[in-house]
């Protein structure tokens, strides 16, 4: 099964976000596993413009992923020993849209950064001579 989701509708990421737009693709593949368990692979992939920690400006970066999940109905229900991701049920019930939620969480970096420095607002500005990359500190050395 298929679906897609707004990335802009996961509450739980809105802060991360720099705007909501851009969407996350994911197939569920469900399955009973050990001890007549429900369980699924779940496979997705979203581009969502995130806040550089640095320059404070969004910037595009690719994630994807894929898990194993086993269902269980509460804490104590979970199994001891399974290969699997335990997802807790609530009320027997899970939401797809939760669940797809919870595996871009994980997905993210921990602290989102433009991925050339560089380019990055608040990125130290370089020397022109670029055969001297540290050209600004030997002056700065200099001076104390």
């Amino acid at each position: 099964m298929q679906r897609v989701y707004e990335l802009g509708e996961l509450p739980r990421l809105k802060d991360l976000l720099a705007d909501g737009n851009g969407s996350v693709s994911v197939t569920f593949a469900f399955e009973n596993v050990a001890a007549g368990r429900a369980g699924a692979t779940v496979e997705m992939a979203a581009k969502p413009n995130l806040i550089c920690q640095r320059c404070l400006q969004g910037f595009p970066f690719a994630v994807s992923g894929k898990s194993e999940i086993e269902f269980a109905g509460s804490e104590d229900a979970t199994p001891v020993e399974s290969r699997r991701e335990i997802y807790v049920m609530q009320e027997g019930r899970v939401s797809l849209r939760e669940l797809v939620e919870e595996e871009v969480l994980l997905a993210l970096p921990i602290a989102a950064a433009c991925s050339v420095p560089e380019s990055c607002g608040r990125a130290p500005a370089l020397e022109n001579d670029k055969s001297r990359p540290f050209a600004g500190l030997e002056k700065l050395l200099k001076k104390t």
